[in-house]
């Protein structure tokens, strides 16, 4: 009698993408999920032997154990095994993991990757394994080294000067960096006045135009002051206007190429209002599978971690079909779009796009959440136009003249939707006409509209803008971005006000701190060239040991340097003033503490008087609910609260939100920072009708596993800052 064939094993990193794999695959495999990594480096020490080429003290990670036994005894009756975590480094790193635990000889695993989650991609990678690709998996512990280097090695100066908690991290610091100068160019901004005219002509034929001054003698118009202005406006109006020139010509505009994971993100953040976080969770889950019917499960989209805007051909073909039957034949190019790749990008997979044109995001709305459908209809919308022929304007451009004032005007018809039937980078697209109009004509000045502006300073970076900043300076990779980002704001280190980044005054303390000594380890063309070694790993240019032993050099030398100075910046950051100690009559001083800046005795440890500081003031960009007038950020004995600036004449006052919605169902009240005896926790503001609370900073992201709207910040020693559901409990890497 034949004996029974094994089942084959397949490990992934979530229960989702087993579900949905599980359907493609059938009775002769099992399924399996590790839930993330299963090894890393320690939380309580180093874990890197700096006498040994750097060598990776790697240990199981925390809470695994369970999960690890299931594997393990899963791979003991299995036949072959096949590891298909994502097909990014981090997915590499983590299939190699999780080889050493499910095949001790070597001889059973093969790895399978996968652009897309659909019955077809699945077939075809199973059909096709391959190796574990040590090249990414060095290169993905390269990186991981290298943040724990100056994570547990730089971090512990911070608390020297400040307190137990702050930290610095290789890349994120680097984006507080950005932010923090950006921050200071606005405090130096200058502003200058300047004036505008717009004049408002009548053609022969009783129509009216609308154009601005644009030269003055040949010159263009620079009017600064106020005397300026009054000499051109009554100069202007003593001339006679005439049609200088009429320039008509056609104008094609291009569709954008489909979304790699930096425009993802920056489109997500400037029209659904998406964190990156956020953004990034929620692609996820259309990754790994959506219930789509009844009996059907199926990724909706590909990989969302991709620098790369090219698509397979099959997906060209079928949007081409799709186009032309919606829209019709002439919606669709001549020649099918090729999009640039980006410079530096590794192209090693596809752009982010539906793994189906013809699942249209309207017949989908009964199987997605809300957000998850918004988030789906951007994708299938921009990839549909990407593939959809240009748009088509009527550009007109009219010059007149009188005396020494030239005025111009342009007007722009569309002839042609093109793409614009589907996705607009604008949010309108309107038709300013230019009416008929001919070269010679005589026009009559009809009114002048002369206005003052100022020049305005640079604008504070959104999560969008910085994105693409980070990404244009070569600083991070499609996959890290939402964490970058994520976690200077977990740290306090910037706050969101509205949709615009804010250093806080811990934030750029610290950055003071770092550019003192680390300015070299933070330097933004450093950091981006340690990217490109990063890369030359993956493409095997390089060795990974060679990338860390170049990067520790300098990083030795600032340490020692840091230790040599320690006086010189604590000074710096603790600040003596006019008050004395309580207890002795020593000078106090203005210290950093895990809840703020408060007062300190400067005889410490001799005396440890210490008081709160009362009155600290913090602009926002909030109107007072009583006057309309700005408001600030203030302390007082329960905590921070909004008030009027111009109090005492008004008392207007607010509650601190953290501009998160309140997750309890029903409930549209907004989660405050409330402070007690016991310390700072956070509420809702319709208490007591509702009666959430927790003691953990809240963050408005989803639990990717129960969809609780919101996760929380928790540190442990074990396991440093990391996201927790309240609801289940499930973690993840903050």
């Amino acid at each position: 009698m034949a004996s029974k064939k094994k089942k084959s094993l397949v490990v992934v990193e979530s229960p989702a993408k087993a579900r949905t794999i599980g359907r493609f695959l059938g009775s002769s495999y099992i399924v399996k999920a590790s839930m993330g990594h299963i090894r890393d480096l320690p939380k309580s020490k180093l874990g890197v032997d700096l006498e040994k080429d750097f060598e990776p003290q790697y240990v199981t990670v925390r809470g695994k154990t369970k999960a690890i036994k299931d594997l393990k005894a899963a791979a003991a009756k299995a036949g072959d095994i096949y590891l298909a975590p994502d097909m990014d480094r981090e997915g590499e790193a983590i299939a190699w993991h999780l080889a050493h635990l499910v095949d001790k000889t070597g001889t059973r695993t093969k790895r399978v990757i996968f652009n897309e989650i659909t019955r077809q991609a699945i077939k075809a990678a199973f059909e096709n394994p391959t190796e574990i690709d040590m090249r990414k998996v060095d290169a993905q512990q390269a990186r991981r080294i290298l943040d724990r280097l100056v994570g547990y090695r730089v971090s512990p100066k911070l608390w020297e000067v400040l307190y137990k908690g702050t930290s610095a991290g290789r890349v994120q610091s680097v984006a507080l960096r950005l932010v923090c100068e950006r921050e200071d160019e606005i405090r130096k901004f200058v502003s200058e006045e300047y004036w505008t005219v717009d004049g408002q002509f009548q053609t022969p034929r009783t129509d009216k135009l609308v154009a601005r001054l644009d030269k003055i003698d040949g010159e263009k118009a620079e009017i600064k002051t106020q005397k300026r202005a009054d000499e051109v406006d009554a100069d202007i109006k003593k001339q006679s206007y005439n049609v200088r020139d009429v320039e008509r010509k056609a104008k094609r505009r291009n569709p954008k190429p489909p979304f790699i994971t930096s425009t993802l993100q920056q489109d997500s953040a400037r029209r659904l209002r998406f964190s990156a976080r956020k953004t990034m969770v929620i692609a996820q889950e259309l990754y790994e599978g959506i219930d789509v019917s009844d009996k059907d499960r199926v990724g909706l989209i590909t990989y969302m971690r991709t620098d790369s805007v090219r698509i397979a051909g099959g997906a060209g073909d079928a949007a081409k079909k799709f186009i032309t039957e919606r829209f019709g034949k002439e919606y669709v190019p001549a020649k099918a779009a090729r999009y640039r790749k980006a410079k530096g990008a590794q192209d090693a997979h596809e752009a982010v796009r539906p793994t189906d044109v013809n699942r249209v995001p309207d017949d989908l709305s009964s199987f997605l959440t809300r957000d998850q459908l918004r988030l789906y209809k951007l994708i299938w919308d921009r990839f549909v136009a990407s593939q959809m022929a240009q748009a088509l304007f009527d550009v007109t451009r009219v010059e007149i003249d009188g005396g020494a004032y030239t005025f111009k005007a342009t007007g722009t018809v569309m002839k042609f939707p093109g793409f614009l039937r589907v996705y607009s980078e604008k949010a309108e697209e309107k038709d300013t006409c230019i009416p008929v109009i001919a070269k010679g004509e005589p026009l009559d000045l009809l009114a002048l509209d002369v206005k003052r502006h100022e020049t305005q300073p640079p604008p504070r970076y959104t999560e969008a803008s910085l994105i693409k900043e980070l990404e244009d300076k070569g600083i991070g990779r499609p996959s890290t971005y939402a964490t970058i980002i994520s976690t200077v704001l977990e740290r306090n280190y910037v706050v969101k006000e509205k949709m615009a980044l804010r250093p806080t005054d811990l934030g750029e303390t610290v950055m003071t701190i770092l550019l003192k000594v680390f300015s070299d380890i933070f330097d933004v063309g450093f950091t981006a060239r340690m990217e490109t070694e990063l890369d030359k790993v993956e493409s095997g240019e390089d060795k990974w040991v060679e990338v860390v032993r170049r990067f520790y050099g300098p990083l030795s030398e600032s340490l020692e340097r840091f230790d040599s100075m320690k006086d010189e910046i604590k000074r710096t950051v603790e600040e003596i003033v006019d008050e004395k100690c309580p207890k002795c009559g020593s000078a106090m001083l203005k210290k950093w503490g895990r809840f703020g800046k408060f007062l300190a005795c400067s005889a410490f440890p001799e005396c440890k008087s210490t008081k709160p500081i009362e009155g600290e003031e913090t602009a926002t960009d909030e109107e007072c609910p009583d006057c309309g007038g700005e408001m600030i950020v203030k302390m007082g004995r329960y905590g921070r609260f909004l008030a009027c600036k111009r109090y005492p004449e008004c008392k207007g006052t607010k509650p601190y939100t953290l501009g998160i919605k309140c997750p309890e169902e029903g409930c549209d009240g907004d989660i405050v920072e409330k402070r007690t005896r016991r310390g700072i926790f956070y509420g809702c503001t319709k208490y007591p009708e509702c009666k959430f609370a927790t003691w953990y900073k809240p963050v408005g992201e989803p639990c990717p596993e129960c969809k609780h709207p919101i996760m929380v910040v928790k540190t442990t020693r074990d396991k440093g800052s990391h996201l927790a559901c309240p609801k289940c409990g499930s973690e993840a890497k903050s």
